[in-house]
């Protein structure tokens, strides 16, 4: 019988799935999963096949579970880079714990509104009490504001604004306003900066040294300088863990000046910001001088994407930027405003993100979590040691889990190393990603997968020398 003719009370029932279809969909959801994972040693991390579009047509037939399965499988798992693999190198991997999903599970059946504690307090508390933890961790005061974001872009969207805020940055002072980074900032900063209407700041491109890190004497004196010629400095930002190089900026000297000249101090630390719990947490001194702070826990807590985080010290510029009212929500005011996530966001309906971090956190506690980044930086010394011994040329010892390296072929290095990267594509066991350094184009090394172990970057080397040597072919070498 066609769907639609049907009676209405009988199709709208159709979304109420008795427990009997529950229990049978989810045996063979958890089974596909657990095949996928068994799997996944094996499987190549990128395939660069094309998808069939009309694969996903809906249409007015309802599917089998079998089939939704068979098309995700072919046309979503099986296709571009698989993230989930221990073999991927490329970009920043986060890798997708597994209690992560279940904590996804029981936030969509459960449906908590996660905005406003007058809807769903326990939510709410659940997100504020990862957020005391992260204030914790990273020496923040309690009196700080945070949010749990979809990732390190939204993330840097709310402490850029809130920082416009504080300093009146609108209207006729934007283009006397001045803004310090340097190359190696993410671009998601300046996506944010358009985004919040400062498209026309002046930014300042401070230098980097041999390691890539800010040159702080630079940034001084370029404060120095637009102060005296009457512009409006107000804001630094700093990176620990840049996505290029992995590179931690000089934070402690950065803080000092940024003090020292009234201006606002962010730090993204998106992607290394949770390595301050191993042995390079040296590295992330002055850390605590910043005025707000983005760290994903998708990428070095090794979480599913979909979660970063944001700390700001200064409550009221964040309400300023975020908080807004309406008639229809007056039952939800609350004295502290600060507490609901919905005021201290763009955000006003958002995923219950809290319980993906907040269970794992729970389950497994952290010490597993803090042996898997010490484990990183370990791996990332073993595959540079192995790459060295293979003949290639690496970068300077990196501060975290990011590198890069290229072969010093004797003809156009660039040309040669771009023609090995696709033949590293073209084979797919293990997926590495490319940056341009100084005009040089160099192939990076992002160890972050918790499924990334030693004889994971044994098939990785087995590999990129089998690509070396095809390309030696096609260029006589």
């Amino acid at each position: 019988m066609d769907q639609r003719t049907k009676p209405e009370e009988e199709l709208a029932n159709e979304l109420e799935i008795g427990q009997n279809t529950r229990q049978a969909l989810m045996d063979k959801v958890a089974a596909f999963a657990n095949q996928y994972l068994e799997a996944l040693p094996k499987a190549k991390a990128y395939d660069g096949k094309e998808v069939n579009q009309d694969a996903f047509t809906i249409g007015e037939q309802p599917k089998t579970i079998e089939e939704i399965l068979t098309i995700f499988k072919e046309q979503v798992t099986e296709s571009g880079i698989r993230a989930s693999s221990g073999k991927h190198f490329g970009y920043i991997p986060g890798g997708g714990i597994y209690a992560s999903s279940l904590g996804d599970y029981l936030a969509a059946i459960t449906n908590e509104y996660a905005g406003i504690g007058y809807a769903s307090p326990g939510a709410v508390a659940m997100e504020n009490e990862v957020l005391h933890w992260l204030k914790k961790l990273f020496s923040f005061p309690e009196t700080s504001v945070g949010n749990l974001t979809s990732g390190g872009s939204i993330a840097n969207l709310i402490a850029l604004t809130a920082a416009r805020d504080k300093y009146g940055v609108k209207n006729e002072k934007i283009p006397n306003s001045v803004i310090y980074l340097t190359p190696q900032t993410h671009h998601c900063i300046q996506k944010s900066l358009r985004i919040i209407g400062l498209e026309d700041v002046i930014i300042r491109y401070i230098p980097v040294d041999e390691r890539y890190k800010m040159d702080t004497e630079a940034l001084e004196r370029q404060i120095q300088a637009d102060q005296s010629e009457g512009l409006f400095p107000y804001l630094v930002i700093g990176s620990a863990g840049t996505t290029d190089v992995g590179a931690i900026d000089p934070l402690d000297e950065i803080g000092q000046i940024s003090q020292r000249h009234g201006l606002w101090f962010h730090v993204d630390g998106a992607y290394g910001g949770f390595f301050i719990m191993t042995s390079k947490k040296d590295l992330f001194r002055g850390l605590e001088k910043a005025d707000s702070l983005v760290i994903d826990p998708h990428k070095s807590l090794f979480l599913p994407y979909g979660i970063g985080a944001v700390l700001v010290k200064d409550a009221e510029a964040v309400l300023q930027s975020n908080l807004y009212m309406a008639d229809y929500m007056q039952d939800a005011l609350s004295d502290e405003l600060a507490k609901d996530p919905a005021n201290v966001s763009p955000e006003l309906t958002k995923h219950f993100r809290a319980l993906r971090i907040w269970l794992p956190l729970q389950l497994h506690g952290i010490a597993p979590f803090i042996s898997n980044l010490e484990e990183k930086l370990l791996l990332t010394t073993y595959f540079r040691d192995q790459l060295i011994g293979a003949g290639f040329r690496v970068g300077p010892k990196p501060d975290l889990s990011v590198s890069y390296f290229w072969y010093p072929y004797q003809g156009n290095q660039n040309t040669f190393n771009r023609r090995l990267l696709h033949y590293i594509h073209e084979d797919g066991r293990a997926f590495f990603s490319s940056t341009i350094l100084e005009d040089k184009f160099v192939i990076r090394m992002a160890i972050l997968s918790f499924r990334t172990k030693k004889e994971t970057i044994g098939q990785a080397m087995e590999m990129i020398l089998t690509c070396l040597e095809k390309t030696k072919e096609e260029f006589g070498a």
